[in-house]
């Protein structure tokens, strides 16, 4: 039996040789991206404007399939959480966070993640696999289905749910491309955010193939801590880092900037000398207009020995980087009472890494 094609997550051009390959003319792409990502129609007998013969043709080769939704969770500052089953037991998890001004969907890209960063819950659950670019892009339509029924819309989605992006970047590219597609979403290049550890060869690969936005995720000013909070680092360290960053700032045509992340961890990485040296590093690399840091209260979850940094910590560190030029906000925590804020997506991982053993290294 051959296998029908998952049309989700296929990009234009690759939708426009699926018609192509049905002897259908071009503009069959543009209906169908309308219909799946306008009107959230997922069935082809619902698609009026094909013809009767095309809508029983898609149906034989063809297939618009979602993920199972597993649970729907609401925490109490208006954050929701959608818990997907992917099978073989693998879930994953991503966040819609409502503001003021903006409602941001922060989505997985894997399931699980090998980078092991010994902060975070999703590094403690191991990796399975890359998700494929239906699963990727199914994320932000059943959140838009949902959030359109309850008057709310998305208008930022970051890749900072499980996983390392730059680790999946076909898939994680053509999902870019569908966020961009005003046939699909329509989102500007700027509200839309990878997030990565630092793999720096993908990293220099995206500067000059994904024309959106990017977070690094740092904690830590020298290599010596940064070796142990995020272990990738072994092998990319930051020097090299900054160098792609550098790369990334100058690539685009149009502005970029970078936003530099720091999770605040009590008594590890959240001294002033820790602050002075991450203001001296990125003054060195960076005009201050093109840098900026986001510092994030650790969120604590069941198998971590870390603990959150005190708010008069962090308002110390914070006025360090402020005083000496570098631009700095602090993520306010939302949805951790549904287990929803940075760095407690967990999901569930059938766990193929086999790398549990010493996940709970704490500096001392």
């Amino acid at each position: 039996m051959i296998e029908k094609q998952n049309l989700l997550g296929l990009t234009q051009s690759k939708l426009k040789k699926f018609f192509s390959d049905l002897n259908e003319k071009p503009y069959r792409t543009k209906q169908i991206m309308q219909w799946i990502y306008h009107q959230g129609v997922m069935g082809f007998g619902d698609m009026h404007n094909f013809s009767k013969d095309l809508r029983q043709k898609l149906d034989s080769v063809a297939s618009i399939d979602m993920p199972e939704i597993v649970s729907l969770s609401h925490s109490k500052d208006g954050v929701v959480k959608w818990v997907l089953k992917l099978g073989e037991e693998n879930h994953i998890e991503s966040v819609y966070i409502p503001q003021k001004d903006r409602g941001t969907l922060c989505i997985s890209s894997q399931v699980g993640c090998s980078l092991a960063c010994t902060f975070c819950s999703t590094g403690y659950q191991g990796f399975n696999r890359n998700l494929k670019n239906h699963e990727i892009i199914a994320q932000v339509l059943i959140a838009k289905n949902y959030l359109g029924d309850h008057d709310k819309r998305i208008s930022n989605v970051v890749f900072m749910g499980m996983g390392e992006p730059l680790l999946n970047e076909s898939p994680v590219y053509d999902a870019c491309e569908i966020l961009l597609d005003d046939w699909a979403f329509g989102l500007s290049r700027r509200k839309v955010t990878i997030s990565s550890s630092g793999i720096v060869p993908a990293l220099m690969r995206m500067s000059d193939t994904v024309p959106v936005s990017l977070a690094i995720s740092l904690h830590a000013p020298d290599d010596a801590l940064r070796d142990v909070l995020v272990p990738i680092n072994q092998k990319y360290p930051i020097k090299e880092l900054m160098k792609a960053c550098h790369y990334y700032l100058k690539a685009g045509t149009q502005e970029r900037h970078i936003l530099f992340e720091y999770v605040m961890l009590d008594g590890i990485n959240d001294s002033i000398e820790h602050a002075q040296s991450l203001s001296k590093l990125l003054n060195y690399w960076f005009e201050s207009e093109s840098a900026k840091v986001n510092l994030i209260p650790f969120n604590p979850f069941p198998e971590t020995q870390y603990k959150t940094s005190s708010h008069a910590t962090i308002d110390k560190f914070q006025d360090v980087l402020f005083r000496t030029g570098i631009r700095t906000t602090t993520r306010r925590t939302r949805g951790d009472d549904v287990d929803a804020a940075c760095g407690q997506l967990a999901g569930k991982v059938l766990d193929k890494s086999k790398r549990n053993a010493g996940r709970n290294r704490l500096l001392s």
